[in-house]
């Protein structure tokens, strides 16, 4: 079985204006969280995958689990492009996983 790493960043602006608006935001980035999501900046997420299998089946999640209103966007790019991204201002956060390398942490 050959893997093919992808990396899916999900972009949102929510509003939150009003406690409901509130709740669901809060709702919706704590099962970003549980989901395996790592924040990059606010309101960018990203989540290793291993194959475009697994990210259709994390697409579908996100479209169960998305609020009434706002601004949802995902994309989906290999991981050797997602190395590629240029640090234009500010430091590499160490937490976040820029390799394919396979490893397992106990």
């Amino acid at each position: 079985m050959t893997y093919r790493f992808m990396r899916m960043i999900v972009f949102f602006d929510l509003p939150i204006q009003t406690a409901q608006q509130r709740r669901e935001y809060s709702r919706f980035r704590k099962y970003l969280l549980k989901s395996g999501f790592m924040m990059m900046q606010e309101s960018v997420y990203s989540k290793l995958l291993l194959n475009q299998t697994t990210a259709s089946t994390v697409e579908r999640g996100l479209m169960k689990n998305k609020p009434e209103k706002g601004l949802i966007q995902c994309l989906t790019v290999t991981e050797k492009q997602f190395s590629k991204m240029q640090f234009i201002l500010g430091d590499y956060e160490g937490d976040i996983i820029c390799t394919d390398e396979r490893f397992i942490e106990l």
